[in-house]
């Protein structure tokens, strides 16, 4: 958390809640959040205008005059914004002070999100060297592609859908979900999937991660959007955070395991290996 979904979801927040704001000044708590070091990161955004929110795969990418601020949220990173004075929270770690008066905090319960600065004309080559797939869309995840990759590996589907190499975006309540609605196991070796299984995988990671967005999110444990609102998503799963409970195809109770490290829930009768 959060995955494409939720950050999408706080993208389209904050586009509503400071696009086109200048960056007055800032002040950095946590050193190692920022690159480059705090002094040179503050010096070069304030004086910025945010010009753009986009995003690519679970990154925010805040398109400033002069450069890119490239803010990765990790697992529990959000951001929020005051009007007046900014409440004392020891969970606060970055604050853009803006034009109007009000201002935009960075907050991470775990500190492992990041905020790096880049120029413009190193967006691709950043992505590139992270070895980000395409966008869950039509028109850039390719099947053929995405098939030849997996028919070549040897790795488990889903630690190697985690990856974000094959396609981005996909986090571990994601997985699970298009592992079950592609009737995967999560534990399969990718090599010996069959055709008609990989086309389900595609297909249904399209699809459910567009659910997702028009569902603003699965608000579980922490997760809240930029504009302070839960997701639905969550309303929605199959077997994320269902163990126990019946499969909705045939009844039989989800099962929770450790795949890669990672809790991974599914139906044992129609996901069979």
């Amino acid at each position: 958390m959060p995955e494409l979904p939720e950050v999408e979801t706080v993208r389209r927040g904050l586009e509503k809640l400071v696009l086109g704001r200048t960056i007055a000044s800032v002040d950095v708590r946590v050193p190692r959040m920022v690159t480059p070091e705090p002094e040179v990161f503050c010096l070069t955004v304030a004086g910025q205008t945010i010009q753009s929110l986009a995003r690519r795969g679970k990154y925010l990418i805040f398109e400033l005059d002069e450069c890119l601020m490239i803010s990765h949220l990790r697992m529990e990173g959000k951001y929020l914004l005051f009007d007046n004075q900014v409440p004392d929270n020891k969970h606060f770690h970055v604050f853009f002070r803006l034009d109007d008066g009000a201002t935009l905090v960075y907050q991470d319960v775990r500190k492992f999100g990041t905020l790096e600065l880049i120029r413009k004309t190193d967006l691709e080559v950043f992505f590139a060297q992270k070895k980000i797939g395409p966008e869950p869309t039509r028109e850039d995840f390719k099947l053929e592609p995405f098939e030849s990759a997996l028919l070549s590996s040897k790795k488990k589907i889903k630690p190697y859908l985690l990856e974000q190499s094959l396609v981005a975006g996909l986090g571990n309540i994601y997985v699970d979900e298009v592992l079950w609605a592609a009737r995967v196991h999560p534990e399969t070796v990718v090599a010996t999937l069959k055709k008609a299984q990989i086309k389900r995988l595609h297909d249904e990671t399209i699809r459910i991660l567009q659910l997702g967005v028009e569902k603003r999110g699965s608000t579980i444990r922490t997760y809240r959007n930029a504009l302070g609102e839960d997701g639905t998503m969550q309303d929605f799963l199959k077997v994320y955070g269902r163990t126990g409970q019946p499969c909705e195809r045939c009844g039989t109770a989800i099962w929770k395991i450790k795949v890669g490290g990672r809790g991974s829930h599914f139906c044992p009768r129609c996901q069979k290996i």
